[in-house]
């Protein structure tokens, strides 16, 4: 089974935050609910060295999501390749989902009152297509990993 992650070379990231942007338009999502993060840690000396360090923090598509189980209208579904996505016509919005993650990722999105989180573009995948976050990074720090799962 194919398993899909997004990975960051964080020594090729520059912060720009244009796959935040790129996620955004893709998802026709208003400002506010991010579906993932990239963030900055100040500059700071290191060996005498100066550095700072990038992380990326998005949906980890878990292979046993504590997400999915607890939706009380079955909105939240994992797909036979481990993509988590939320259906938007069954939400509600109660955000159970967010409580139940340990990396609170699903956000509120303000426009709809629904759950909205990182499905990897599976829309784009299914078309061969990578996520538009990896398409648009000019940097190229981010990856489409596919792992191969038994």
């Amino acid at each position: 089974m194919k398993k899909y992650m997004i990975h960051l070379n964080s020594r090729r990231c520059i912060a720009c935050h244009g796959c935040t942007v790129h996620c955004k338009v893709n998802k026709n999502l208003p400002v506010g609910p991010i579906l993932c993060d990239i963030s900055c840690t100040p500059l700071q000396k290191v060996g005498g060295i100066p550095k700072t360090e990038i992380t990326f923090s998005a949906c980890r598509h878990c292979e046993d999501p504590l997400c999915v189980p607890v939706c009380p209208k079955d909105a939240m579904i994992q797909r036979e390749d481990g993509i988590v996505y939320i259906d938007q016509d069954k939400c509600i919005g109660c955000m159970a989902c967010q409580k139940a993650c340990p990396w609170e990722i699903p956000v509120m999105n303000p426009a709809t009152g629904k759950a909205v989180k990182c499905d990897l573009c599976m829309d784009r995948l299914d078309a061969g297509l990578k996520p538009a976050c990896v398409t648009k990074c000019t940097t190229h720090a981010l990856q489409l990993v596919t792992l191969q799962t038994t």
